[in-house]
């Protein structure tokens, strides 16, 4: 009796130990194959980053095909490839010819994935429907945004950054309004830093991270024992880093909200389950704020892939829950081995030097020596890249 005791104490003291370290045990799905760390985790430590483009939406002449053809690849990787260089202009002269600072020669050009989209859920590979509240929201922040530009020869133009609005040479009743929620994207004002947007801000980075267009996207995972922690190098600079607590706890307060949230890791077999809630409300992923919720799921399928699936949800912005998946390369740590933090010194410096325009031009304005600043666009984006066979 005292023996069975003691191997059973024993057996529950190993498990224990196991679930403390976060190996996966008891499961049909734990592989011989993979690589592991000193105290038993799959091993996902390293630098990933996804090698090949793929659009985050299914064009709708795809359908629910899943898959491109090798000939629709490579296709597409020579109408892509003809881009390069290109340089689009508008009318001499004009603040839209000036804005075109850009051509598609800046941009992160990769060959085309096998997929027709990240998006595998729904299977149109399209994001759900916004909720009524969602849409009404966006079409206010969109009025807004829009009325600012009414005075200013983007819309006089017609310029696709003035659709649903009209031009009036007058300047907008609605230049000092205050805005209901925090702003997180670029308006036609300067009257302070919350005026810019994130990225003018240098508060782009967030997760979920799908890449942008310039400057590709990498992230480095390094595991300890009880811990995990994901370096995010994305875009001109903005890179970020985020720690996966691994010790079970529940998640913090719904009162204490970060800007990358809580994230709360556990293994189930071989793969990384992250659960990720308490968004700040100052943060926005397409529409979402403080009610984003996220299921990450991270699983190494091979020697130097390592599948990303998360889902997504906020029922207050979409219809239904999302399912995006990605397939990372793992990089050389040799040839990476020298690595410069990527900072956002554009956005650090210039981001003063437009509040300092803001003010001199109304200055100018007040001597006489000047146009209205509504009069002139400061907000829309720059023009002269080339469009993406791939987009929408």
């Amino acid at each position: 009796m005292r023996t069975r005791l003691l191997l059973v104490v024993g057996a529950v003291a190993v498990a224990a130990a196991l679930v403390v370290l976060g190996r996966p045990w008891g499961t049909a799905s734990a592989r011989e194959d993979i690589p592991r760390t000193p105290w038993g985790e799959p091993d996902l430590q390293g630098i990933w980053t996804n090698e090949y483009d793929t659009p985050l939406q299914r064009s709708a002449k795809y359908g629910a095909r899943e898959f491109f053809t090798d000939e629709e690849r490579a296709e597409l990787d020579r109408q892509r490839a003809a881009l390069l260089g290109r340089d689009r202009r508008v009318e001499r002269g004009t603040e839209l010819d000036v804005a075109g600072a850009y051509n598609s020669v800046f941009m992160s050009m990769k060959r085309t994935g096998r997929r027709t989209s990240l998006i595998v859920d729904p299977p149109d590979g399209r994001i759900p429907p916004l909720t009524p509240e969602a849409q009404r929201l966006a079409a206010e922040d969109r009025a807004f945004r829009v009325a600012l530009l009414r005075a200013t020869a983007t819309c006089r133009n017609k310029s696709p950054a003035c659709e649903g609005g009209v031009y009036d040479a007058t300047p907008s009743p609605r230049r000092d309004e205050v805005l209901a929620r925090y702003n997180t994207a670029r308006m036609n004002r300067h009257d302070g830093p919350e005026d810019g947007s994130l990225s003018d801000r240098c508060l782009s980075g967030g997760i979920p991270e799908f890449g942008t267009a310039y400057g590709g996207s990498f992230r480095r995972i390094v595991q300890a024992p009880g811990g995990i922690t994901i370096f995010y190098d994305v875009g001109q600079g903005q890179g970020f880093q985020r720690n996966i607590v691994m010790n079970g706890s529940p998640h913090l307060p719904p009162q204490v909200r970060q800007w990358h949230g809580d994230s709360r890791g556990r293994w189930d077999g071989d793969t990384l389950v992250i659960d990720v809630a308490n968004f700040s409300p100052k943060i926005d992923f397409r529409g979402s704020r403080e009610n984003l919720h996220l299921i990450e799921r991270w699983t190494r399928i091979g020697p130097n892939t390592l599948e990303y699936r998360v889902t997504i949800e906020d029922p207050t912005v979409w219809t239904r829950p999302w399912t995006v998946v990605e397939e990372f390369t793992r990089q050389n740590d040799k040839e990476n081995r020298i690595y410069y933090e990527p900072r956002c010194h554009e956005g650090n410096y210039g981001f003063p030097s437009l509040l300092l325009a803001a003010r001199l031009a109304e200055k100018a304005y007040a001597e006489g020596r000047g146009p209205h600043p509504a009069l002139m666009d400061n907000a829309t984006d720059f023009v002269g890249v080339e469009e993406n066979p791939l987009g929408q």
